[in-house]
């Protein structure tokens, strides 16, 4: 019996990574000083992989940016667009690597981003590569093989992953019409094939290729795919042992295609379908040599391992195959969760009761050899590492800070009506028109404003006791001030306070609600460098006091303009947590609804008459099998609608998602009912639009017309473009115009710039396309 790994977290114990990429963007480190500290990162990990006995322990699960892009990058899948950047801007390899991740915007060049979406059903954004039907494949980078000899020179001998091929084009956007990514199998396989000779060469044993498009609705097309790729692969390198990996859920239809691959290690994501083991011992064509891997260990959450569970469970499968056959591992990668529970010592603002409940991606690595361990024991019961992980789930099962029974009667109590507004939109949108007298195209922002050095310090000095409350306080409200005063100037029509006093979108609010609790380094890569410390919801949860209307109520004092109330929804503070996993999820978020109902109560009450409840995570969460759709987005479309729903009808309620494909939920999306959605739309060019116009979607919606999440600037036209583009799918009368996504992570003066440009565009476009009207 061995243990394997899948990945592990690349962004170093205390962000190291983080600060050392943006370090380099900002030309305050070199290339190689970046480089090393990547390479003491990727030194750490092995070594840490490799004194817990880790068998068989990855490499190339480091990035600097994102798998996918990597992937892309190495297989010379580079648009066209940055080819010619290369050249007229005569960048290095790694400057064309991040201009593809994150635009480019110098000497006089102004190149777009490609685009970012959701990695399946998480919080990672993975960048989508881009194909068309002439595309050509070549060995570009060789990142896969150097990664493979630097654990080398360190005595490991790692199993290199890769993104399967047939994943890779799955992920991709076709720039083309008429045009499917698959057909480039062929093209692809040979540069893989060089790969994997290479490595061999080099003495690599296994290969770990990941496949999550296993876990999605499948068609038999993709499945021939899946069969050809494998059957090349074992044809080509023989005597390397491929390792496919699927994670998330089942392999569903697909199971009988993988069990007939010409592969040595089928991976199985046990805490996500934990049936599929039943599915093979019983499949008519099991394979007798083949290898698995038990993905045990939860990859996603970071509560402790159950050992006595898993031992029953691993005990089914040696009965069927036997120790020698099996491998134990995570679920999936440990990318997302954080690093080292070591580092929650007693200073941690982490709720100490709940420590000894949770697990992180070292403490993982230790519970994947204690179960080895066990499973060879003769008497495990009586082994220590057992009788101490028992002590502490029973400790967690019979606490009383996890269990509130006035919040599990509120809930029992909603009834379908507490879901609902008193009238329609359409009855609702003339009260609001009537009530707030905004013009044609309102310009407004997704609600954070740039969070300088200055604040960050400001907040860091408040929490080390250094700043008094009073001192901290009037700061941010002098920072809020001013910032109301320059969206006056810039002349926007709704504006936001800012949101200075929080630290994440998610942890804000968490701090204040009962049943969560905060690490101090948990945390975990969101895209590129950017890293969240999600909540840890461990009990029922419940809000004692109002969280934002003191601040709003101060915003809206300083100005004669409308505030939006900036508030999380219920499903992405749920999505965005470690959630408790001894009840159903459908019952915490609707518990979290219920306080964010009292909030958005409290604000109107308060005289905020539009209020904002984000749900970014709202799609992301939805199942990756589309047979259990309509129950996740029942519960999910309701949790809003209960925090939404407690206002007159005068109360404009706005919802914000971003990074979403919207055409298989568009009705879910209109049974939110919210007043106004903001959604990502830029990198899309308007795409994203079909969905709403094809569905003739009711409401008003403010499609983002510039790109956040790069340095460069559009021009006013560029944006003018956008909007033309927006009213060709939804009437003028209903659009709003905003950028993409909040404006946190951007520096002050190309925000500045940006917004300018902006409100130009909506006041042009209200010239412009009124006159052609």
């Amino acid at each position: 019996m061995k243990t394997t790994n899948l990945g592990f977290p690349r962004i170093g114990n205390k962000r190291e990574l983080k600060k050392a990429v943006e370090g380099y963007w900002k030309g305050s480190i070199s290339e190689e000083q970046l480089k090393s500290t990547a390479q003491e990162i990727r030194k750490i990990n092995w070594s840490l992989q490799d004194d817990n006995q880790i068998d068989l322990i990855p490499s190339n699960d480091f990035s600097l940016y994102d798998q996918v892009l990597d992937l892309a990058f190495t297989v010379g899948a580079i648009p066209e667009r940055f080819k010619t950047l290369q050249q007229q801007g005569n960048l290095s390899d790694i400057d064309l690597y991040f201009a593809m991740a994150r635009g480019y915007q110098q000497k006089g060049l102004d190149i777009k981003a490609m685009s970012m979406k959701k990695w399946f059903d998480t919080n990672y954004h993975y960048i989508v590569p881009e194909f068309t039907k002439n595309q050509d494949f070549s060995l570009f980078s060789s990142k896969v093989i150097d990664e493979f000899k630097e654990a080398l020179s360190l005595g490991i001998k790692t199993k290199p992953v890769l993104i399967g091929p047939v994943t890779f084009l799955l992920l991709g956007k076709a720039k083309e019409d008429n045009f499917d990514c698959l057909e480039l199998l062929d093209k692809l396989l040979p540069i893989y094939a060089k790969l994997l000779k290479e490595l061999k060469k080099l003495g690599a044993e296994n290969v770990q290729f990941d496949e999550p498009c296993l876990a999605l609705d499948s068609t038999p097309s993709i499945r021939n795919k899946i069969t050809a790729a494998y059957n090349y692969f074992a044809n080509e390198v023989p005597s390397l042992k491929i390792f496919l990996a699927n994670y998330f859920d089942c392999y569903g239809d697909n199971l009988a295609t993988v069990l007939q691959l010409p592969i040595h290690t089928l991976h199985l994501d046990i805490t996500r379908c934990g049936e599929q083991i039943n599915d093979i011992f019983t499949a008519d064509n099991f394979l007798s040599t083949l290898h698995f891997s038990i993905g045990i260990i939860d990859g996603r959450n970071i509560w402790k391992n159950d050992y006595q569970k898993s031992l029953t469970t691993l005990s089914k499968v040696i009965e069927k195959v036997g120790k020698e056959r099996i491998l134990i591992a995570p679920s999936c990668s440990l990318l997302h969760v954080p690093c080292d529970l070591n580092l929650e010592t007693e200073t941690s603002k982490i709720n100490q009761k709940i420590l000894p409940w949770l697990s992180f991606a070292k403490q993982k690595l230790g519970e994947l050899s204690a179960l080895k361990q066990l499973v060879l024991s003769d008497n495990f019961e009586k082994e220590e590492d057992y009788i101490i992980n028992q002590k502490a789930l029973q400790t967690r099962n019979q606490s009383t800070v996890v269990h509130q029974p006035k919040v599990k009667e509120r809930v029992q109590k909603l009834t379908a009506k507490d879901a609902q507004r008193s009238h329609l939109f359409k009855t609702r949108k003339i009260l609001q028109k009537e009530a707030l007298n905004l013009p044609l195209y309102p310009t407004t922002t997704i609600g954070s404003f740039p969070q300088t050095k200055e604040v960050r310090q400001w907040r860091a000095a408040f929490k080390n006791g250094r700043l008094s409350a009073e001192e901290y306080q009037s700061k941010l409200e002098e920072e809020t001030k001013r910032t109301i005063s320059l969206q006056e100037e810039i002349g926007l029509d709704v504006l936001v306070h800012g949101e200075f006093e929080r630290n994440d979108m998610v942890e804000y609010f968490g701090e204040q609600l009962e049943g969560f609790t905060f690490s101090s380094f948990g945390w975990v890569q969101s895209y590129g460098s950017r890293c969240v410390k999600p909540p840890i919801i461990f009990g029922d949860v419940s809000r004692s006091n109002p969280m934002t209307v003191a601040w709003t109520k101060y915003a809206q004092s300083c100005t004669d303009k409308y505030i939006k109330g900036m508030l999380t929804g219920p499903v992405t503070i749920l999505q965005w947590s470690f959630v408790r996993d001894d009840q159903p999820r459908s019952e915490t978020c609707t518990q979290i609804a219920l306080a964010i109902r009292d909030e958005v109560q409290d604000l109107e009450s308060a005289g905020i008459k539009i209020i904002q409840i984000d749900e970014p995570a709202i799609r992301e969460g939805l199942p990756l099998r589309a047979v259990d759709w309509a129950t996740y987005l029942q519960w999910a479309v309701n949790a809003f609608k209960v925090s939404s729903s407690g206002v007159k009808d005068e109360t404009q309620i706005h919802t914000h998602m971003c990074y979403s494909e919207f055409n298989d939920i568009i009705k879910s999306i209109a049974d939110l009912d919210a007043d106004v959605i903001t959604i990502e739309c830029s990198r899309s060019q308007m795409d994203l639009l079909n969905a709403f116009a094809s569905f003739n979607y009711p409401n008003d919606i403010g499609p983002g017309i510039y790109d956040i999440h790069s340095p460069r600037v559009p021009s006013k036209y560029e944006m003018v473009d956008l909007i033309d583009k927006a009213k060709r799918h939804i009437p003028a009368e209903q659009l709003w115009v905003n950028p993409d996504c909040g404006l946190k992570t951007r520096d002050w003066p190309e925000t500045k710039k940006a917004l300018e440009k902006m409100v130009e565009a909506a006041v042009t476009a209200r010239k412009l396309f009124t006159v052609l009207a």
